[in-house]
């Protein structure tokens, strides 16, 4: 099995260092210092599960690599419009393109039985850019429960899970599923294939959705906002919309709120990405965990005044970030 990651940031060298433990040929394709340090000392990963190090080939070009069997995809979703030049050298005819990203994805009605399906959500997927660069047919969903950071160039800090949840859009256990998700396991993580891979983006989104731009917005870890009376009550209303929308769309996702965010505060003082990214001057990964939805409740006549607020603010804020208008921390 050959695997390109591509976006070999803290998830995906978390994960390329794994598959390397499991023997698999892994080549990671990054940029800048994190390369560097990649192509010197490979990846060493800090976990509480035992430190180790992989020493997979790393590049930031895909030419180099060529086709592979699995392209492990660890860029944030905003970016993937633009990754058809990347991902055009790493595919062969059966190439799967196995999507780690948070929030609602550009395949979620394909191959969804019901009244939306083949639905393109504009929010995700504007124009279909996504979808060219990223074809339906390849695509395999992933919904990742791991906590990963760079603490130093080529050094990842692994702080809690180890669970890549994966699944066909069609729910079926295909063989390129089983494949991966056993390269996967032997590389000392978890990744279940499966059958219906919506509810967990829904379970996982339930927590993105408030979190993350809560964070930003009051650069306050996980477990901050939910010490904190008012903003917990913030979290509550945004899950019930939440809730709704996925209900609209054909998923109930089998957990009550309450305990969706006790799992979210036991992450402890854990900034979420969104704050990482706003730390960082990067553009704030918003389209996929708010603007979709509220598509989506337009879509389906669900009323979700508070998503519309949260996304309007958050959506001033990440414009003035595009702008160099917010300074890092």
């Amino acid at each position: 099995m050959k695997i390109a990651v591509l976006g070999a940031g803290a998830i995906g060298a978390y994960v390329g260092a794994a598959l390397c433990r499991a023997g698999v040929e892994v080549h990671l394709i990054a940029r800048g210092e994190h390369l560097a340090a990649m192509r010197r000392s490979g990846v060493r990963v800090l976990s509480p599960r035992g430190d180790f190090t992989g020493h997979p080939h790393a590049t930031d070009d895909p030419h180099e690599v060529g086709p592979v069997d699995h392209v492990f995809l660890g860029l944030k979703a905003n970016a993937y419009a633009a990754a058809g030049p990347m991902i055009l050298p790493l595919l062969h005819e059966t190439t799967s393109i196995v999507a780690a990203q948070n929030g609602i994805p550009w395949w979620y009605f394909h191959r969804l039985p019901g009244p939306y399906e083949g639905y393109r959500i504009q929010s995700v997927d504007p124009g279909g850019s996504v979808t060219a660069a990223l074809p339906l047919e390849r695509a395999i969903g992933c919904v990742v429960y791991a906590a990963t950071e760079i603490e130093a160039p080529g050094v990842v800090r692994h702080l809690e899970g180890t669970r890549f949840s994966i699944g066909e859009p069609d729910g079926s256990t295909s063989g390129r599923c089983t494949a991966f998700s056993a390269a996967m396991i032997e590389g000392g993580l978890k990744c279940p294939v499966e059958p219906d891979l919506r509810h967990d983006i829904w379970v996982k989104l339930m927590g993105n959705i408030a979190f993350n731009p809560i964070s930003a917005l009051a650069r306050a870890t996980m477990a901050g906002i939910c010490r904190h009376r008012r903003a917990r009550e913030l979290v509550v209303a945004m899950m019930r919309e939440t809730v709704d929308v996925a209900q609209r769309v054909g998923c109930d996702p089998r957990i009550s709120i309450e305990r969706r965010i006790a799992g979210a505060e036991r992450a402890g003082e854990h900034k979420t990405s969104t704050l990482q990214d706003l730390e960082k001057g990067k553009p704030l990964e918003l389209d996929v965990l708010l603007a979709a939805v509220v598509e989506l409740a337009d879509l389906t006549g669900a009323q979700v005044p508070t998503l519309r607020s949260i996304h309007a603010v958050t959506d001033l804020l990440d414009e003035q970030v595009r702008r160099g208008l917010v300074p890092t921390l």
